[in-house]
């Protein structure tokens, strides 16, 4: 199986996406379902924009499913290490970018739990695959749109 059809992520997170796809195909699907019925009854299809609407809705919902059920198929479930001397998935690191000495706390996650604004970075971003590996005290180069940038490693955390 090729790399880029894997996608890690935790126990939790796999749970929570079969969580999901199982209220899409059973809550959402019949909701939408009966949309269409509901439009199909305002008469002539071809200028009926709530039929059209709600077909759209129905290939968005179908669509979003297949995607749910890639997910699934091609999880890769990665456990959160308990070591504390380098960086690994669950690690929660503080970094200082080198040249400005403003510091940052990020949680490396699996991909599919990836949110940068809540602080969760990808082990598989750039960023991520940078820091991995490397202890407290470290100075990691980190390639940017800008260029390389370079962050210290001051605290990895659980």
């Amino acid at each position: 199986m090729a790399e880029s059809n894997r996608y890690r992520m935790s126990h939790q997170r796999l749970e929570e996406i079969k969580a999901e796809l199982h209220y899409m195909q059973t809550v959402r699907e019949k909701e939408v379902a009966e949309q269409i019925k509901e439009a199909r009854s305002f008469g002539d299809l071809s200028e009926n924009s709530e039929y059209d609407e709600a077909k759209t809705e129905q290939g968005k919902l179908y669509s979003r499913i297949a995607e749910f059920q890639d997910l699934i198929e091609h999880a890769v479930i990665v456990e959160e290490s308990d070591d504390l001397d380098k960086v690994g998935i669950g690690s929660i690191v503080t970094v200082s970018e080198v040249e400005s000495k403003t510091t940052y706390r990020y949680k490396i996650v699996g991909s599919q739990e990836a949110n940068p604004m809540e602080g969760k970075i990808s082990d598989d971003s750039p960023f991520g695959k940078a820091l991995y590996g490397h202890a407290a005290g470290e100075v990691v180069d980190v390639e940017a749109p800008a260029g390389t940038i370079q962050y210290e490693i001051l605290v990895i955390e659980k």
